[in-house]
């Protein structure tokens, strides 16, 4: 099973990640967490590995929607976006796909889970 939606990037680590923020924000995305994997291994195990980052992704109205829909959907909050580094240099950027969690719900919760992957989608296309 693919977990998430996933797209090579023809660019870097560091110049995709420069464009992340402005592209989640096209689609009513807001950054609410950021995890920098490379430094926590670093720092917590002193083991070392390329770069690496999960950020959460939240669209305030669609989350709202869901959560009103079911209070307990909020275990899936928010949308990770992840991206890494390859060894090759090449970038790698992953989203959840809110159809494999919120929309195996089905009901109202699909419909809000399909009007998230298509905010998703439409980001990691203008990530190319």
């Amino acid at each position: 099973m693919e977990h998430g939606m996933w797209k090579e990037l023809g660019s870097d680590f560091e110049t995709a990640y420069a464009k992340i923020p402005e592209a989640l924000a096209a689609e009513g995305f807001g950054i609410i967490t950021q995890i920098d994997m490379q430094a926590t291994v670093r720092a917590k195990i002193g083991e070392e590995m390329l770069p690496y980052r999960i950020i959460g992704a939240c669209n305030p109205k669609l989350a709202h929607q869901a959560v009103q829909h079911d209070p307990r959907i909020g275990v899936l909050l928010p949308c990770n976006v992840v991206l890494y580094q390859r060894e090759d240099g090449k970038a790698v950027l992953g989203a959840i796909d809110p159809m494999q969690s919120l929309g195996a719900q089905g009901g109202a919760l699909g419909e809000v889970a399909q009007m998230v992957k298509g905010k998703l989608e439409r980001f990691m296309a203008s990530m190319s």
